[in-house]
């Protein structure tokens, strides 16, 4: 089978201190609460309820580490904009966040979800131009995309990427993605395996 995985759950952590050693390559997936981020990475990884799934949005609050392959290491981070966290939690998780992306010397690659579905929101055009202001390297992810008919989807995109072009002058490489279909598993892991290789 292409792309056959072995995953394992290796822990939770809220400081740079408790992350695993950064002796492996690292690649981190995060995004707007709710955007589907444990779906796909049970897609990817193939091993269904790895990452909880959970109808409450914002459920995750720590980085979790999971090692695949023996090889690599995925990073599922803590959702960004839940609206019914207080502000001190929110501003907490941001810096969590932001510690870990800038701190993190192994991160090859963070993959920022997008829900497809929904028109382009300020919070992740912000989160985006993040990247860009300290020089990170980053991919987007379109999610539940099978929700949505070819001509939809192509429109959805391609206001998305207009959003952006304000402030970035090459739009960043992005991938379709289904966590009930598998659309776009390989394209991502492939992807995972090239860097790899450069590295």
């Amino acid at each position: 089978m292409k792309n056959k995985l072995e995953a394992v759950f290796l822990k939770s952590s809220v400081t740079p201190s408790q992350f695993p050693p950064p002796t492996l390559p690292e690649y981190a997936f995060t995004g707007r609460s709710n955007v589907g981020k444990s779906t796909l990475i049970n897609m990817l990884l193939q091993c269904r309820g790895l990452a909880k799934t959970s109808s409450t949005p914002g459920k995750t609050r720590t980085i979790n580490h999971y090692l695949v392959n023996r090889s690599w290491y995925l990073a599922d981070l803590p959702g960004y904009g839940y609206a019914r966290l207080s502000k001190i939690e929110r501003k907490a998780l941001s810096n969590m966040i932001s510690s870990y992306l800038q701190s993190r010397k192994n991160l090859l690659n963070t993959f920022i979800l997008i829900d497809a579905r929904i028109s382009p929101q300020p919070i992740d055009i912000d989160f985006i131009n993040i990247f860009g202001e300290y020089q990170l390297p980053f991919c987007l992810v379109f999610t539940k995309t099978e929700k949505l008919g070819q001509m939809v989807l192509q429109q959805q995109i391609d206001a998305f990427l207009e959003t952006l072009s304000p402030f970035w002058d090459e739009f960043p490489k992005y991938f379709i993605t289904s966590g009930k279909t598998k659309v776009g598993r390989d394209e991502i892991l492939d992807f995972i395996n090239d860097t790899n290789l450069i590295m």
